[in-house]
């Protein structure tokens, strides 16, 4: 893997190139010029335009998409098509049902989707905790990306997409709930959570799971995500979608949300899991718990969830470059080593909050 095509030149995806960049060959695209200038080429390009994407990307080892996640699966599939790597940060599980399904039937290359966050990085967490146990029985999972100093009854800022935060807040989610895999709604199971003297809430989205129901599904008897923010989000969502009806008007709740609220420069990226089982005979209880920081790359500031989700991603690329991870087909990311993951140039960010770097 040398030459790689990074989509989407937003936040994230300008740091996926940056990063990636002081080791392959990087080449950016997006519909717009990016307002900072990159260490990269960045060249200009409609992916919706699919004569485009399949001239395109025969020239690249690996595709890497920063793109809203209804943009994702014709990407994918012209990489798979032409046998090149792919990865994204996908919450969405249709898209990314589609992607397996690609690689069921037969694949030359990786097929990641998921590296972000959630999915992608608590999973990987979660996974690592499980490991440690001879007979499972929880797993729970949280994760919050939130401003540091919050105002306004929603109590949020959108340093993310907020295509993506909607359509996470709107599709039933996977869950194992005594012993069987369910569905339950978004925004749902609301529970308080109480972070080093700070209270927070939190509540089922759709997608933080990736695939670990199938495979933890029989051996545990609790296996949820839910999405940590301020008390009081979750009811005011619940009204703008639901009693306003602003769930079938997507496009008008992205513009109203993304006027309203704009990204902050100072960001807190939480990351909770907690594991129970037993180890032999004996039940114990094992957690990790970290809160992410705005960190300084290359002498310039990046927020907590750009830096956090764009490190995910680089660091299983680079597993997949060393030959740590399998070369072809669909990966799980609970099946990415967790001790691997972080001995990764770009995956040691996880292991100490420092601002320089």
């Amino acid at each position: 893997m040398k030459n790689i095509l990074v989509i989407g030149m937003g936040k994230v995806g300008s740091l996926v190139g940056i990063l990636l960049s002081k080791r392959f060959e990087v080449k950016g695209l997006d519909k717009n010029v990016p307002t900072s200038e990159l260490p990269f080429e960045v060249m200009k390009g409609d992916v919706t335009d699919l004569t485009f994407l399949e001239n395109l990307i025969p020239n690249f080892d690996a595709v890497v998409s920063c793109m809203p996640y209804n943009l994702n699966l014709k990407i994918a599939q012209t990489a798979h098509k032409n046998g090149k790597h792919y990865f994204d940060l996908t919450e969405d599980v249709p898209t990314t049902s589609a992607i397996r399904k690609m690689a069921e039937e037969g694949s030359t290359a990786v097929l990641a989707p998921q590296c972000g966050l959630a999915p992608g990085f608590i999973g990987i967490v979660g996974a690592d905790l499980a490991k440690r146990f001879t007979k499972l029985r929880d797993i729970e999972l949280r994760v919050g990306a939130l401003p540091k100093y919050p105002n306004g009854l929603l109590g949020y800022s959108f340093t993310w997409s907020p295509a993506g935060v909607i359509n996470e807040y709107i599709n039933d989610c996977e869950v194992i709930h005594n012993g069987k895999l369910k569905l339950v709604s978004a925004l749902d199971g609301l529970e308080t959570i109480n972070i080093e003297g700070n209270e927070f809430e939190a509540f089922s989205t759709s997608g933080g799971l990736g695939t670990m129901c199938e495979t933890f599904e029989g051996k545990v008897d609790t296996l949820n995500y839910k999405t940590i923010r301020y008390p009081g989000h979750g009811k005011l969502m619940k009204f703008l979608l639901y009693e306003l009806i602003l769930k079938d008007r997507r496009e008008l709740l992205e513009e109203i949300l993304t006027e309203a609220k704009p990204p902050v420069q100072e960001d807190v990226v939480y990351v909770y899991a907690v594991v129970e089982g037993w180890k032999n005979k004996v039940i114990e209880r094992e957690e990790f718990y970290r809160a992410y920081s705005p960190k300084l790359i290359d002498g310039k500031h990046w927020r907590a969830i750009s830096w956090t989700t764009a490190a995910s991603i680089v660091s299983v690329i680079e597993m997949v470059a060393d030959k740590k991870l399998p070369q072809n087909g669909f990966i799980k990311q609970e099946d990415i080593d967790f001790e691997a993951f972080l001995s990764t140039s770009t995956g040691s960010f996880f292991k100490a909050n420092n601002e320089q770097n």
